[in-house]
């Protein structure tokens, strides 16, 4: 069956290695450079890990997962790798001679971006849900393009999440649209999130002279709830007051939700990276639900109150997701937002 290359012309492959000279023998088209493409430090930790063995990376055509699922990708790709081999070596096609090849190339030797989701969700593997927060951190590597400037690395990372993770996972796998679209795009339109946040590491320096500028864990401050609570309050109380001061403010993010969630994560992210501490960050934005709705009576639409008001107590929970440290988090526990 001939399939017209305009619909699969996305699909490529390069590969990786952490032995360097191995790399230099190779097409530089198809290699994902480790050492120029991370961080000094994790490149180097990645190099260590991988070692002399040799990964591909995969994309598959994006047409292929959308017809099907995230599982797709590995049988796509795996389906690939045994016709390249059966017509490199002239190999037979039966089950019998292959059998070793398919199950590397479908199971043994593959790394998925997502871990599996529980069977409530009925999902394949390797769908949104399954992409764990730090990993999805990295995958964006603003930190890499701003080693100077966390607080616009962390905002690169929240644009790109509420993509993902808001529109596509709650929007549309879990809900089927009903308007995250709209509660999404303050987090990555115009730059309200930004000056909240820049307020938040302007508060950090002056108070606690934290040298957000320069990342260190010398300087940043012990996360006590008392620190959690004068950040998150002093960030929130300062939103607040500029949708109150200035009414396009209010036109622009028309919505409580948006609001409630620009504030949060302004106040969140001023948490974590005044202390270095995610679990802090967290329980900054929990915090900042409780006191918006305690100024102005709710947050938005009524479902929207549940899961951002016990969220704190369940930040430190023994439940899967829920209660892992924010790194290993994913989307996948019932009162997750955003």
């Amino acid at each position: 069956v001939e399939t017209h290359p305009g619909l699969v012309d996305d699909c490529y492959v390069t590969v990786f290695t952490g032995d360097q000279e191995l790399a230099d023998d190779l097409e530089p088209q198809f290699v994902i450079d480790v050492e120029k493409l991370f961080p000094a430090k994790q490149a180097e930790a990645l190099s260590a890990a991988v070692g002399k063995s040799l990964w591909q990376a995969i994309h598959v055509p994006t047409i292929a997962s959308r017809t099907c699922d995230g599982g797709m990708t590995s049988r796509w790709s795996a389906m690939q790798i045994g016709m390249s081999f059966i017509a490199a070596y002239r190999m037979c096609a039966g089950e019998a001679a292959v059998a070793d090849l398919s199950y590397a190339a479908k199971h043994a030797g593959v790394i998925q971006m997502a871990s599996h989701l529980p069977a409530r969700r009925a999902r394949g593997p390797n769908e949104p849900g399954g992409l764990g927060f730090g990993i999805f951190s990295d995958i964006i590597q603003a930190n890499r393009k701003y080693p100077n400037d966390p607080a616009k690395a962390s905002l690169e990372v929240v644009g790109a999440g509420v993509m993902l993770y808001d529109q596509i996972w709650l929007g549309a796998y879990m809900s089927g649209g009903v308007g995250f679209t709209q509660y999404a795009t303050a987090a990555y339109t115009d730059n309200i999130l930004d000056e909240y946040t820049y307020y938040g590491m302007d508060y950090i320096k002056d108070k606690y002279k934290v040298d957000w500028r320069n990342p260190s864990s010398e300087d940043r401050v012990k996360p006590t709830y008392d620190v959690v609570n004068d950040m998150a309050t002093e960030v929130t109380l300062n939103a607040m007051e500029q949708y109150e001061q200035f009414p396009t403010l209010m036109e622009d993010h028309f919505g409580g939700s948006q609001r409630a969630g620009v504030i949060a994560a302004a106040s969140g992210l001023t948490c974590s990276i005044g202390t270095g501490n995610s679990n802090a960050g967290l329980n900054g934005w929990y915090l900042s639900m409780l006191l918006h709705k305690d100024g102005w009576s709710r947050l938005g639409f009524f479902g929207y109150d549940l899961q951002d008001q016990c969220g704190c107590a369940n930040s430190l929970s023994i439940r899967g997701d829920e209660g892992a440290i924010g790194e290993l988090r994913g989307p996948n526990y019932p009162d997750y937002a955003m």
